[in-house]
């Protein structure tokens, strides 16, 4: 009788190209695996979860996607990226990092919530100084600047605001939302450095006329390619992602770190060439077979057992 195949199962959104060509690469490999969609009905708390891998591609767009993924982690399926560890990541928790790995980003402002969906009273803000210092606030980040989610990605609620006034308005119509107040780092140089599986450095130049990566690759022993593909590396083993994304500006032969985390990196032939794609299919499906072979331990916030608790 034939060993019981290993599953691998895909949570995605609205893309289709590259989870069909990663499913048909698993599926037609000699691995004693295979890759599915993950489909879901509601979760039975003690229901036995059948994939030894799911790669999340959506979780941080539907909150019950990431319900399911830690209790799958709890279950012992291997989550990539982990879902704790996600949950907890924020653009001002990366840029934070990223300073104190040593390394350049733009200057940075988390601001407090305009409003909370929750009832609350006056002395529920009493750490909160008001009102707020607006123009210490400008004259740290400079203008113009970016005013954005903490936790969206993407191009949606991102305004630039050049001067109090403005801030102050794009602040009013934040709602619940979590804002931050960025830096712009003006450059035609964008560098997005994708790491697969903590190991492989993809680099690639992004056009933002052109809405797409340049077709030549950013050689990893090159002199800037191996700086990035190593700062890369570091912001990545720092949070134990599988697959990430951190994109880099180039300003006076200087790199700034403008986003140290995309776990879940856009990855389409409109986006990158046809090599380019089926790179990104070979390695995640490498990736995720090993993973599936050989399990790693996975640290969850309710998986670990410490001594000292």
């Amino acid at each position: 009788m034939s060993k019981q195949a290993k599953k691998i199962g895909l949570l995605i959104g609205q893309e289709w190209e590259w989870p069909e060509a990663f499913m048909k690469a698993v599926n037609e490999s000699k691995a004693n695996v295979t890759a599915e969609l993950v489909k879901l009905g509601g979760t039975f708390m003690d229901d036995k979860c059948d994939y030894n891998v799911i790669i999340d591609r959506i979780s941080h767009e539907i909150p019950y996607y990431r319900s399911y993924l830690k209790y799958a982690s709890i279950q012992g399926t291997y989550i990539i990226n982990n879902p704790y560890t996600w949950s907890a990541d924020s653009k001002f928790v990366s840029t934070v990092l990223v300073n104190k790995l040593g390394l350049r980003s733009p200057k940075t402002v988390v601001l407090p919530n305009k409003q909370v969906d929750r009832d609350v009273t006056p002395s529920t803000f009493r750490n909160l100084e008001y009102p707020m210092n607006w123009q210490a606030i400008i004259d740290y980040v400079g203008v113009p600047a970016i005013f954005k989610d903490n936790l969206a990605r993407g191009r949606r609620g991102v305004h630039r605001v050049h001067n109090v006034d403005e801030l102050i308005q794009r602040y009013d119509e934040s709602s619940t939302r979590t804002k931050i107040l960025q830096q712009i780092i003006e450059s035609d140089q964008h560098i997005h450095s994708f790491v697969i599986g903590q190991e492989k450095v993809l680099s690639l130049h992004y056009s933002i006329k052109h809405g797409r990566y340049q077709q030549n690759i950013l050689a990893n022993d090159s002199a800037i390619g191996k700086k990035l593909a190593e700062d890369a590396l570091r912001i990545t083993k720092a949070y134990h992602y599988d697959i990430n994304m951190v994109e880099f500006v180039i300003k006076d032969d200087i790199a700034y770190v403008i986003n140290g985390t995309f776990p879940a990196p856009d990855i389409d032939q409109t986006l990158m060439t046809e090599e380019q794609f089926n790179w990104f299919v070979a390695e995640i499906a490498a990736l995720a077979i090993a993973r599936a072979e050989r399990p790693l331990t996975q640290d969850g916030m309710f998986m670990r057992q410490d001594a000292s608790d």
